[in-house]
Order: C-alpha cells, then sequence, then structure tokens
C-alpha cells in the first residue's frame, strides 16, 4: 500500500496542548501538515498555533469533547479556514487512580465521557469533513486496552471501549472510503502519567515506570510510531512494537501479566493509600489549564481540563 503522504494535508488534533498532542503537533507539522488544534485552553492553543508557523499551516480552536456542538462548530470552522479535513486524532483524555469501593462515582463517568464518548463526539463532528476527501480518523487508545490494571476500572473500560468502538466504526465506513484506526501506546512522559507516577498508590502498582514491564517509552518512539501509522492508514497502531504480540492475543497473556505485574500485596497496599476523588492531588487533574463550566449548560458544575494525553 502506498503511504498515506501528509504533506499539505489538515490534521485536526483534540487535546493539543497536553503532552501527548503537542508532541503529535510538533511531528505532523514537520511532516508538512497543516494542523488544527482543539482545546478548551483557547488562549494556551492559539499560542501553540503560533509557535508552529500560524496564518495558513496552524490555527487554534476552542472546543469540548464533552459537548458535540462544541466539536461541530470547530470542525466547520477549521474546514473553512484550512479548506478542508483529511485526518482527525481524537486525543483528548483523563485518568484516575482507585479502587471502585471507594471511587468518587462522578470520577468515574467523567473518564468514560471524555475516554469513550469523547472519541465518538469527535469522530461525528468531523465525518462530514473528512468524508468527501476518504480520510481518516485515529482515536489515542492505550495499552490499557489489551492489560486491565486495577485502580484504573473506568481508564481500561474507556480505553477498550475505545479500541471495540474504532473496529465497529471502520466497518461503517469502510464502503466510503474512510480510514479508522486506533493507537495503542505504552507508559510514556505526559503531565498525566506525572501525575500517576506521583500518585502513592499508582507507585504501589507501577513503581515509578522506570524499570521492568511498566517501563516508559520515549516520548520520540510514541509520535514516530503514531505518524508512521498514520502514513499507513493503519488500523491498529501498536507501541512500542515489540508489545504487539501482547495486544493481539490479551486472552493468552492476560493471567501471566496479571500475576507477574499485580502482586496481591501491592493491590492492597494501592487500594489502602488511594485517594477516593480519584487524584491523590485534588489540584493534578486541572494543574496545567483552568476549571470551566460549559456555557449554556444549565446546573452543570465545573469540572476539570480533560485535554490532558
Amino acid at each position: 500500500m502506498s503511504r498515506y503522504n501528509l504533506t499539505g494535508r489538515t490534521v485536526v488534533i483534540t487535546g493539543s496542548t497536553g503532552g501527548l498532542g503537542s508532541a503529535l503537533a510538533d511531528a505532523l507539522r514537520a511532516r508538512g501538515a497543516n494542523l488544527a488544534l482543539l482545546d478548551l485552553n483557547l488562549e494556551a492553543v492559539k499560542a501553540q498555533a503560533e509557535q508552529l508557523g500560524g496564518g495558513t499551516v496552524a490555527r487554534g480552536f476552542w472546543a469540548d469533547v464533552r459537548d458535540l456542538g462544541s466539536l461541530e462548530i470547530a470542525m466547520m470552522g477549521a474546514a473553512e479556514h484550512f479548506g478542508r479535513l483529511d485526518i482527525v486524532i481524537a486525543n483528548a483524555g483523563i485518568d484516575t487512580m482507585a479502587p471502585m469501593a471507594t471511587l468518587d462515582p462522578a470520577a468515574f463517568e467523567q473518564v468514560i465521557d471524555i475516554n469513550l464518548a469523547g472519541v465518538w463526539r469527535t469522530f461525528r463532528a468531523a465525518l462530514p469533513h473528512v468524508q468527501p476527501h476518504r480520510g481518516y480518523l485515529l482515536a489515542i487508545s492505550s495499552m490499557a486496552a489489551f492489560v486491565h490494571s486495577p485502580l484504573q476500572a473506568s481508564y481500561t473500560a474507556s480505553k477498550a471501549g475505545v479500541w471495540a468502538m474504532c473496529d465497529s466504526i471502520r466497518l461503517e465506513l469502510r464502503a466510503l472510503g474512510v480510514g479508522v484506526g486506533s493507537a495503542h501506546p505504552t507508559f510514556v512522559r505526559t503531565p498525566m502519567m506525572d501525575d500517576v507516577v506521583a500518585d502513592p498508590a499508582g507507585r504501589a502498582l507501577w513503581s515509578g515506570n522506570d524499570k521492568g514491564l511498566w517501563k516508559m517509552v520515549p516520548m520520540h518512539t510514541v509520535t514516530a510510531g503514531i505518524v508512521n501509522g498514520i502514513e499507513r492508514r493503519a488500523d491498529q497502531i501498536i507501541i512500542p512494537k515489540t508489545l504487539t504480540l501482547t495486544a493481539k492475543a490479551p486472552g493468552l497473556f492476560r493471567a501471566l501479566v496479571e500475576r507477574i505485574g499485580f502482586r496481591d500485596r501491592a493491590i492492597q497496599r494501592a487500594i489502602d493509600i488511594a485517594s477516593p476523588s480519584g487524584w491523590h492531588d485534588s489540584q493534578a487533574s486541572s494543574r496545567h489549564e483552568p476549571t470551566l463550566v460549559l456555557t449554556g449548560s444549565a446546573g452543570r458544575q465545573p469540572i476539570p481540563e480533560p485535554n490532558r494525553n
């Protein structure tokens, strides 16, 4: 299959000012792509666009993946500005770290709403613009779609759901010539992972993510893998490739990984020290961007900024 040349194509990225979003924007711009950057923090995303060249090659738009209408407006604005949309990357996401017995139910629902329903809303808003160009939709999932860790039921469920949802939508769009893929990186250094590493419960489970089975991979490995996958219009992108077998045969390896990676003592220790809020630091989820209330959403309470991948 010939490479899907990115030069001159327009790529939309949600959660563009987060760790992975920023790195992907840099890598895609280096390939010659034009960038429509979507984020809750309008000032931050405008500044990001200027740093990437501004004008005709990069522009920032406000959007909230919890609100389909805001995504539709942003997609329309991006299409009008660049003349076309070719690739859309649903990247916005958050995490929690707490057991089911103590986790605030609102935190669980928030993760599902942003990580799973947010991807669906992003794809729904993008399709009318991508379809005429037989483009490509990509969701940032995780290796957590295949390896299901304790204290992260909301996160693993959302990422596994994204994987399944992409498989379903791919079948729906196949006859239209629109590709659909899911990317599954392992641990990589981002602001979200910094919070996990700093969380006592996270350290009890992952041992700081600096060695062994849960060691982080460099950001450039992740971005290179994702860009390569986009150029192949891949159905599934596994990063690093050494984990492909684990991803392809989750049922075969899950019991072994759980036995080796999650000792009962470590799980119990993490449960004992986990915060019921899902974050060890009550400000962790909104440290990098402000807490916002959606305009026109009567009665909705402020919730943390979702664009954290």
